[in-house]
């Protein structure tokens, strides 16, 4: 089959499969509780429970730590209940709609504290309330996740999904950005007219939970399960739990985005604070004040060519397929952390929005293509098994993706006293400075290389996926 050929068929049934924007809305804003439910508390956690009411900074982190083991069992069970629930409304929608409304709710009882409590009535209160919500936002987002593999049986569509999905990401993002300075806000000043970040805390996350269950009742509305009411129901039988680990484990084309997926997440995270000591100790040569501004910029910056990136790699996508733009963003990625050894510059300092706008630019090009391919590899798993398992695929991919940026973020700390640097000091030695710009760049340029490298071995190309679907079709029909 030629490449015009090729094209042709591909665009045919792309008309029949293609999705309402309001059905590809009603999944992007999944996103929001998505962004909010799982990182929203991290990000306080430290403002809240450390700086201040004083929690010991390690307390915290072993809670955080006890989140990563409590997810591994949750999204698994909820991945694997999600594939074998049969109601009028699909297997996933019920789930969505309680997870999301239960998760909005219980947000704001995160910080549901008082003060003057003992370093151990908080870590006990911290571990209860996160033993229970990470199995509720679980109970959403493992629905929900597997929902965006099943919307369309069309390879394009797919990234289409994914595109509106992230752009509307940007939305809670922006209100990620602003949770710190909102707690600071002078109206919840104290009789002594200190911030009451706790109470501040408290109200923010009051505002952002109404917003999540407002929001799980509209996805609920205006999503559809395309392959449960056209196949699972009438034809699929039970899924073991085992299956959601250990035979999803055992399909190749899986395993190489999940080795992609961790070799990215794993590089980036260990230099993520990295940047930030950059700004401060290198560029702004220790003036806080004046790097914070920097850093806020930056972040706008990076919200702003993130942004972007996600019609032009989307773009690259449908003209080459998924796996030349994940080759094409992995690349670029690895010019932009080159790049930053010039970026952040004294001299310069506005190169910085540069600096973090063209890591944000790849960074949502990966995350668009890379949840996109996930829909190729079920499709491939279906014609292997003759089974849907988006929940088994979904949950294992999240878990593992966790993991890895956990492990990027645990070992950041350590890469940052490799470097010699000491917090005491508003001014660093060259020795110190070198190596943060050194790392700052080199460690992910690593982890992208073994990236590019896997993607590059990835089987599922938009020819081999015209196949699979025909394969599909002409077996159980068409969705």
């Amino acid at each position: 089959m030629n490449t015009s050929t090729l094209h042709a068929a591909a665009a045919a049934p792309a008309a029949s499969a293609r999705l309402p924007l309001r059905q590809k809305i009603g999944f992007g804003l999944g996103s929001i509780l998505d962004m909010w439910g799982h990182w929203l508390y991290a990000s306080l956690a430290f403002q809240v429970f450390n700086i201040y009411l004083g929690v010991a900074p390690g307390l915290i982190s072993t809670v955080q730590a006890i989140k990563i083991v409590i997810d591994a069992g949750s999204d698994a069970v909820f991945g694997w209940l999600s594939d074998n629930t049969r109601t009028r409304y699909g297997r996933r929608r019920p789930f969505i709609l309680v997870g999301g409304v239960l998760a909005g709710i219980g947000l704001p009882l995160m910080f549901a504290v008082g003060k003057g409590w003992t370093d151990t009535q908080y870590f006990m209160f911290m571990l209860i309330s996160m033993i229970i919500y990470v199995p509720v936002m679980s109970c959403f987002n493992m629905p929900w996740v597997s929902l965006g593999a099943e919307m369309t049986p069309d390879y394009h569509e797919r990234t289409s999904v994914m595109a509106v999905r992230n752009a509307i990401q940007k939305a809670p993002e922006l209100a990620m950005f602003f949770a710190a300075q909102f707690t600071t806000l002078s109206i919840f000043n104290d009789v002594d007219g200190k911030p009451d970040i706790l109470r501040g805390a408290q109200t923010y996350t009051a505002i952002l939970g109404a917003i999540m269950v407002a929001v799980s009742i509209a996805i609920f509305l205006l999503v559809r399960e395309r392959y449960y009411e056209k196949l699972v129901a009438r034809t699929q039988t039970h899924i073991p739990l085992a299956d959601t680990l250990w035979r999803t484990l055992r399909c190749r084309p899986f395993r190489t985005v999940l080795t992609m997926s961790l070799a990215y997440s794993i590089g980036t995270a260990m230099v993520g604070a990295l940047g930030y000591y950059a700004t401060v100790y290198y560029v702004c040569k220790g003036d806080v004040v004046l790097a914070t501004k920097w850093n806020t910029a930056m972040g706008l910056a990076g919200m702003a060519f993130g942004f972007a990136g996600i019609p032009f790699f989307s773009w690259i996508a449908r003209r080459f397929g998924k796996r030349t733009g994940l080759a094409c963003v992995l690349t670029l990625a690895i010019c932009a952390f080159i790049g930053d050894w010039w970026l952040y510059d004294p001299e310069r300092p506005a190169l910085q929005l540069l600096a973090c706008g063209f890591v944000a630019f790849t960074g949502a090009g990966f995350w668009t293509l890379y949840a996109a391919t996930i829909g190729d590899v079920v499709d491939y798993d279906e014609a292997e098994t003759g089974q849907r398992r988006e929940g088994s695929f979904s949950a294992c991919q999240s878990w593992i993706s966790k993991v890895g940026i956990a492990l990027g973020v645990g070992a950041s700390g350590w890469i940052l006293q490799f470097t010699g640097f000491d917090a005491k000091q508003a001014v660093q030695t060259p020795e110190s400075l070198f190596w943060i710009r050194i790392l700052l760049s080199g460690i992910p340029v690593i982890g992208l290389v073994l990236a590019l490298i896997a993607i590059l071995r990835f089987p599922l190309t938009e020819g081999r996926m015209l196949q699979i679907r025909e394969q599909l079709e002409a077996t159980r029909g068409k969705v």
